[in-house]
């Protein structure tokens, strides 16, 4: 499919030293990925999604947190990187200075090709211990629900950021910087509101 670029945006691209992109679920719809709030169906239509992704919500009923995030995550596994991503990941090979900040967690730019990711929101294909907050690749095998950490015996979660838990400060202090010092900023798929939390400069 062809698509048009506007003559100032493309002048724009070929002179830009530094770029900075943001994207959030929009760019991965034609990947189809639904929606964190699309998401839910069949048996999860009963449940409000912040009832499924709080801390809270895991230390009530981890099981159930834990097998609607493995049903989401299967569903993300299936999909492959679409047009959107893969340009993304050329246009990070022909800029020196290239980052693409994203609130997706489908992992879909980096199986593009994009190198230089920054996940605010975490990727549903990773785990990370609930007590200690680390990462963890790999465990026992067990029939457990959630499976254990294999360090501390504490109870797995995806590494996600859910309602009412803080961003990483270094993710979004290198988000911050790159949407400042870019001199030009692409904003795909998401709102506008992060955008220009990102971009404004604090006060010295």
């Amino acid at each position: 499919m062809h698509v048009s670029i506007p003559s100032e945006l493309a002048e724009r691209l070929r002179s830009a030293r530094s770029v900075a992109v943001l994207t959030g679920a929009g760019v991965s719809a034609e990947s189809g990925i639904p929606t964190f709030r699309d998401a839910q169906k069949g048996l999860w239509a009963t449940f409000n999604p912040q009832d499924l992704a709080t801390p809270a919500a895991f230390v009530r009923n981890p099981r159930l947190v834990w097998e609607w995030y493995a049903e989401r995550r299967v569903t993300i596994e299936q999909t492959r990187p679409n047009p959107g991503h893969v340009a993304l990941a050329e246009l990070e090979r022909r800029v020196p200075d290239f980052t693409l900040i994203t609130q997706n967690i489908d992992g879909l730019h980096s199986l593009a090709g994009s190198q230089r990711v920054i996940e605010l929101h975490g990727n549903i294909r990773r785990y990370r211990c609930f007590d200690e907050n680390v990462l963890v690749a790999d465990w026992p095998a067990t029939d457990a629900v959630p499976p254990l950490c294999p360090n501390c015996g504490g109870l797995l979660r995806p590494d996600v950021v859910w309602f009412g838990e803080l961003l990483d400060s270094e993710l979004l202090s290198a988000a911050r910087e790159a949407a400042q010092r870019c001199d030009l900023f692409l904003s795909v798929g998401t709102s506008r509101r992060l955008s220009r939390r990102l971009r404004c400069r604090r006060s010295r």
